[in-house]
């Protein structure tokens, strides 16, 4: 059996401002629709990532950033050629970095963003 990557799903309490969030930090590409229900669906194409974004109730409990180490999905990671002009465009484009580039070991370097609802965003810069 083969297992291929298809999609991440987000939630959030407002799609539109997630999913323009996503457009004007990373350039994604805004992709909407009617279900077979007839409801409207969201989806983001980020350079083939497929990102599905779901609503939920207003009072829908957003988790608190967590305390390391926890156990759970943490984060997803997007790769970069260059990590400075990566963190310098993100932040022109309002990107907040919770980590600022660090080498973690020779020729890998990574950042993190924080996005709308505690979601953790890794950068990487493999040499």
């Amino acid at each position: 059996m083969a297992y291929r990557y298809d999609h991440m799903h987000l939630r959030t309490r407002d799609v539109k401002k997630t999913a323009e969030y996503y457009q004007r930090v990373f350039g994604a590409k805004i992709l909407e629709s009617i279900q077979s229900d007839g409801k409207p669906r969201t989806d983001l194409d980020l350079d083939g990532l497929t990102i599905f974004i779901a609503p939920v109730a207003a009072d829908a409990a957003i988790p608190s950033a967590p305390t390391e180490p926890y156990i759970g999905l943490d984060h997803f990671g997007l790769r970069v050629d260059n990590m400075d002009e990566a963190v310098a465009e993100l932040k022109r484009r309002g990107a907040s970095f919770k980590m600022e580039p660090r080498t973690i070991r020779p020729g890998v370097q990574i950042a993190f963003i924080e996005a709308p609802d505690n979601v953790r965003i890794e950068l990487l810069e493999r040499s």
